[in-house]
């Protein structure tokens, strides 16, 4: 009777062991899932991750939510295309560089300052691969032309949605946007986050000694900063 009674108190705690245990695995998948996504994960941040990437061309499927082979396929070609590293998920680098902060709404600004961070890093990173060389203030308004952009409805509402919008930028194609920045972009791109707009609402530049499309011929000048037209 003893031994049957032991057995049951061990059978019983062995159980209760084994079920919470899975549920403290289960909290730290759920944990994980809301800080990486990979093949096999569902829910919202996947439909943000999908809708970014079918915006930029990269994902050709619907957004469902569901991370699966084009999904996967999506990242990838993302990754390589902006220097990460091409493992198909989408960890913190890669969330950041789509411009999707953990727990962020896809249309959302990004709010924090570990957003705010990611934004300076990523704005300065764009002016330092388009504008190094010209003057300060051309700088800022390089930044300032994003910012611009993102106000307006015709264009992507973040930062990096307006950066990586495909064709927009020469040095998303090119990959100097992987440079790291030199500290006067930084400082160019805290001066325009921080309100300072020398192209007067201007949401294009273009170089006219390079510039090879005819459209942005049409556009209205503003002013000349160093090298740049800026137009609305």
């Amino acid at each position: 009777m003893r031994k049957k009674t032991a057995l049951l108190v061990f059978v019983t705690v062995l159980t209760v062991f084994a079920l919470c245990n899975q549920t403290y695995i289960a909290k730290l998948l759920d944990k994980s899932i809301a800080v990486l996504s990979g093949y096999g994960s569902t829910g919202q941040e996947v439909r943000n991750i999908q809708s970014r990437l079918k915006e930029w061309g990269y994902y050709q499927g619907e957004v469902d939510g569901v991370y699966g082979y084009l999904t996967y396929s999506a990242v990838r070609d993302f990754q390589a295309k902006h220097g990460l590293t091409v493992d198909g998920i989408a960890g913190p680098e890669t969330l950041a560089a789509i411009g999707l902060p953990t727990g962020q709404p896809a249309g959302g600004g990004g709010g924090g300052t570990s957003g705010d961070s990611r934004d300076l890093n990523l704005l300065a990173r764009l002016i330092h691969g388009e504008a190094r060389g010209e003057p300060y203030v051309g700088q800022v308004a390089v930044g300032a032309v994003v910012l611009n952009r993102v106000r307006d409805s015709r264009f992507p509402n973040t930062i990096a949605g307006v950066i990586y919008q495909p064709g927009a930028f020469d040095v998303v194609d090119d990959g100097q946007i992987n440079l790291e920045p030199n500290a006067t972009a930084i400082k160019a791109a805290r001066d325009a986050l921080n309100g300072w707009d020398p192209t007067y609402g201007c949401v294009y530049y273009y170089n006219p000694a390079t510039a090879t499309s005819s459209w942005i011929w049409s556009r209205r000048i503003v002013l000349k900063i160093g090298k740049h037209n800026f137009a609305t």
